[in-house]
């Protein structure tokens, strides 16, 4: 029995999804989940890509961030979720943009979550694009 215990014991803890090097993460786990929950309301001809790139408003363009650009309806609908640090559980931006237009605004994102996790970035992404009427008719 105490053999037992030992070897339960000395088993190593599942690494956690979020503690994955920031690029792996977005990379691997959350694009994924971000394009098969949105293919599930029916958004087929989602284009998502991650870089680093200058954020999208005129006026603050001399700021590179990682950006998550998503771009559907014929690239008409444009959201972007932006990390200003290596970081999923650093500060966050989204903004967005329809009919092919350039975003104007800024909006934090996730302020008030303690914990980040997967499944909130999704959800959070599904929530702020239907605030926007974008994957529901109204």
């Amino acid at each position: 029995m105490p053999e037992e215990k030992k070897a339960a014991a000395a088993k190593p803890k599942k690494e956690k999804l979020e503690d994955k090097p920031f690029q792996e993460f977005i990379t691997e786990h959350l694009l994924p989940a971000i394009n098969a929950t949105l293919g599930k309301v029916g958004i087929n001809d989602l284009d998502l890509t991650f870089n680093k790139e200058p954020l999208p408003v005129a006026g603050v363009s001399d700021v590179d961030c990682w950006q998550i650009i998503g771009k559907f309806n014929g690239a008409q609908r444009q959201f972007r979720i932006g990390f200003l640090k290596e970081d999923i559980k650093g500060q966050k931006f989204f903004c967005c943009a329809d009919n092919g237009a350039q975003p104007s605004l800024l909006e934090s994102f996730m302020i008030d979550e303690r914990r980040v996790t997967l499944d909130l970035i999704v959800l959070y992404t599904v929530q702020r694009l239907n605030g926007q009427k974008w994957l529901t008719a109204n």
